[in-house]
C-alpha cells in the first residue's frame, strides 16, 4: 500500500508538472493532496516498517510528539483540500462561466495557504498537551503510530483538557469540513438532476462519485477511531491495529489511483507516457 500510494502520488505529481493543459484549480488542489498523502505516508511509515520488518518497537518520546504533531497537522491539511475540490466542483458545475473568474490562481494559492495555516494552527497545541501530562502506567500504544488520543491515554493524570481541545479540534475540521461538503454536493446534484441530457448527468456524476469515495475513505476509518476511543473499550486489539493502518494507508494509496483512472486528461498523458517511453 505504501510502495502505491509513493509512486502513485508522484506520478500525479509528474504528469500535471509536464502537462501544461492541467494547470487549472481542480489538479493544483489533486497536487495539494498528494503532496499532503506523500507527508503523512513519510510520517508513519518508516517507524511502521521498522516495527513489523525488524522488530524495532521503541520510540523516543519527543519522536513521538512530532510524529503526532505531522499526522493531525497534515490529516487537517488533507480534511481541507477535499473542501477545496468540492468547492471547485460546485463551481464548475453550478456557475460554469465564472469558474476562471472565481478560483483564479492567487486565489487558489490563498485556499492553499489557508488550509496549511489552519491545519498547522490547529495540531500545535497537541504535543505540547501530551508533554505536560505525567506518565506512569504503561508506555505502550496500541497502534504502529502516535495518535494525540492514544498517548493522552496513557497518563496518570485528569487529562480532560486535551480531550476537550480534541473535540474542539475535531468539531473545527472533521466536523464543519462534512458540512461544506455536503452543501457542496448537495447543490451539485440538484444542477446535476436538471441537465437536460442523460449522458451528460451521468458523466458529470461518474466524475463527482469517484470524489465522494475518495472522501468516505478518508473520513470513515477517523470516525472509526474516534468512535473505538470513545465507546469501544471492548474492541478486539487486531481490529483496532487494522483500522488504524487503514486511517494512514488507504487515502494515500487510493487518491492516485482513483483521479488517475477517472480523470481523462491525466490517464490519457499517462498512457502516452508509457506508450513512448522508448521514442
Amino acid at each position: 500500500m505504501n510502495t502505491i500510494a509513493i509512486l502513485g502520488n508522484f506520478t500525479i505529481l509528474f504528469i500535471v508538472k509536464r502537462e501544461l493543459s492541467l494547470h487549472g484549480p481542480m489538479y493544483y488542489f489533486l497536487c495539494m493532496l498528494a503532496i499532503t498523502d506523500l507527508v503523512l505516508c513519510t510520517s508513519v511509515m518508516p517507524k511502521m516498517l521498522s516495527i513489523f520488518w525488524f522488530n524495532s518497537r521503541e520510540i523516543d518520546f519527543s519522536a513521538c510528539l512530532t510524529q503526532l504533531y505531522f499526522i493531525h497537522c497534515f490529516s487537517a491539511v488533507e480534511s481541507g483540500i477535499f473542501v477545496a475540490m468540492a468547492l471547485d466542483r460546485y463551481v464548475a458545475i453550478c456557475h460554469p462561466l465564472r469558474h476562471s473568474t472565481i478560483l483564479t490562481n492567487p486565489m487558489v494559492a490563498k485556499i492553499g495557504l489557508a488550509v496549511v495555516l489552519r491545519g498547522g494552527m490547529l495540531a500545535l497545541p497537541y504535543p505540547f498537551l501530551a508533554r505536560q501530562w505525567p506518565y506512569c502506567r504503561t508506555n505502550i500504544l496500541p497502534q504502529p503510530y502516535c495518535l494525540h488520543i492514544t498517548v493522552v491515554n496513557l497518563a496518570c493524570a485528569d487529562t480532560r483538557v486535551s480531550s476537550y481541545y480534541g473535540f474542539f479540534v475535531l468539531f473545527c475540521v472533521t466536523g464543519l469540513d462534512v458540512i461544506f461538503i455536503a452543501g457542496s454536493y448537495i447543490h451539485i446534484l440538484r444542477a446535476i438532476f436538471n441537465l437536460s441530457t442523460k449522458d451528460a448527468r451521468i458523466k458529470i456524476f461518474g466524475t463527482c462519485g469517484s470524489h465522494l469515495f475518495v472522501i468516505l475513505a478518508f473520513y470513515i476509518p477517523g470516525l472509526f477511531i474516534c468512535l473505538m476511543y470513545q465507546f469501544g473499550q471492548n474492541v478486539s486489539l487486531h481490529f483496532d491495529i487494522l483500522i488504524a493502518n487503514i486511517y494512514l494507508l488507504m487515502a494515500p494509496m487510493l487518491n492516485p489511483i482513483i483521479y488517475g483512472v477517472r480523470t481523462k486528461q491525466i490517464r490519457g498523458r499517462l498512457l502516452s507516457l508509457y506508450t513512448h517511453g522508448g521514442d
